[in-house]
């Protein structure tokens, strides 16, 4: 497929942002990458190979949350999370900005730093762009102890690379900081993301907020839908009454056997794609064990259009996660620790960072329309369609299409669970 005027225009974007990348990065990263500006296509390769991991990463961040409750939703962004670390990492030194690097799984033998920043900038601008109409609020914020003196090109990289500020503030008063921070995220949010922060400890000097929220509006064509109460299998021991929509339709369909489980894949309005991965009976852990970026691949050369009645719930879920048991996971751990070397956000050596706090939420479309097409085929053609219901847990997967940037993976235990 070709590339959408979105990337194309964050490419040549991407050929003209050299100049706003802070001193010796720019002439790095027009020394080792200067060939890149030779075709639009080898541009966007370079970026690729930035952003590949992320989609591996993807799993990684899932599996540990995913662990911790078989009753509770599970939701997050690895793209968001790896963005707002990659931020941090500008002002951190040594072993401390290594660690957050290797990580994330960036290839520092193929890609300067200063790159990986410059693919971030590039990447930012592509979703926030109007013309894009991807219906997603990204953001991170640093707080920093307002009795610190912050390095001016910390303050000025955040700014010009990850268009967010870092923010001083009096963690003294606990109560009033966490209040502080709230009112921020939640006015920069949209209103979308409020009370993010519960608890601060009181030896705070630096926290990270970091959060997304997307709205579904898929472009799925359909015959008819319907909503109707039914029952959602949580588990054995429990059923819960949710709101399904009865959809006759064609869609997006496969059968995988190896993962037991059949996929369905909608578009979304923003050029983004989401998987719907519903596994049979008693074999959600042997999907999350054996998923992989592979199978996506596989689904993509079989998925095929049929006709179907899809039963799918309504969906609002949301997720907050500490961000410091997940990404020990991956070996990021100093910055956490007394061992944390943060000189480059300011001079003084004990700074670390104290909390990191991820939410995540996702809305599922419900508006509706009794009958989005006409067909060639009479009512009784859709008599033996098979009915797929997703009323049973499943997992999500949703990327933008354009970049294989993964949005979001998650695993819906229950619908009514916000």
């Amino acid at each position: 497929r070709t590339m959408s005027s979105s990337i194309s225009r964050a490419l040549l974007l991407l050929a003209g942002l050299c100049s706003l990348v802070p001193g010796s990065w720019a002439e790095d990263l027009n020394h080792k990458d200067g060939a890149f500006h030779d075709h639009d296509h080898h541009e966007f390769v370079i970026c690729y190979n930035v952003f590949y991991n992320v989609f591996d990463l993807a799993f990684a961040f899932y599996r540990e949350p995913a662990s911790w409750s078989k009753t509770t939703n599970t939701l997050l962004s690895p793209i968001s999370i790896v963005t707002a670390f990659a931020m941090l990492s500008l002002g951190a030194r040594g072993s401390t900005l290594i660690q957050i690097l290797e990580g994330l799984n960036f290839n520092l033998g193929v890609v300067s730093e200063a790159h990986i920043h410059q693919c971030f900038q590039v990447l930012l601008h592509i979703f926030q762009h109007p013309d894009h109409q991807l219906q997603m609020t990204i953001g991170s914020s640093l707080f920093v102890s307002d009795d610190l003196v912050l390095m001016d090109q910390f303050v000025q990289n955040v700014k010009e690379l990850y268009h967010t500020r870092v923010i001083s503030i009096n963690f003294k008063n606990t109560k009033h900081a966490k209040k502080q921070i709230n009112n921020h995220v939640e006015k920069e949010s949209h209103g979308e993301i409020v009370n993010l922060v519960k608890n601060l400890e009181k030896d705070t000097a630096l926290a990270l907020v970091n959060y997304i929220s997307f709205l579904g509006k898929w472009t799925v064509q359909l015959q008819a839908e319907y909503t109707v109460e039914e029952d959602f299998y949580v588990d054995e021991d429990t059923i819960v009454r949710v709101t399904m929509f009865d959809r006759l339709g064609v869609f997006l369909l496969s059968r995988n056997e190896e993962l037991s489980s059949w996929v369905l894949v909608q578009h979304a309005v923003g050029d983004v794609m989401a998987f719907f991965i519903l596994p049979d009976p008693e074999k959600m852990q042997q999907l999350e064990e054996g998923l992989t970026q592979e199978h996506f691949n596989k689904i993509l050369g079989t998925i095929d259009q049929k006709s179907a009645r899809i039963h799918f719930p309504r969906l609002t879920i949301s997720a907050t996660y500490d961000l410091r048991s997940i990404l020990s996971t991956l070996g990021i751990t100093k910055i956490f620790s007394d061992e944390a070397d943060l000189s480059g956000v300011t001079e003084v050596a004990s700074i670390k960072l104290s909390a990191a706090v991820h939410k995540a939420v996702l809305t599922i479309s419900d508006e509706r329309t009794e009958t989005r097409w006409a067909t060639d085929l009479d009512d009784s053609a859709w008599e033996n369609v098979p009915t797929i219901k997703f009323n049973r847990p499943f997992l999500l997967f949703i990327r933008e299409e354009n970049t294989n940037i993964p949005l979001f993976v998650g695993k819906v235990l229950n619908p009514e669970q916000h």
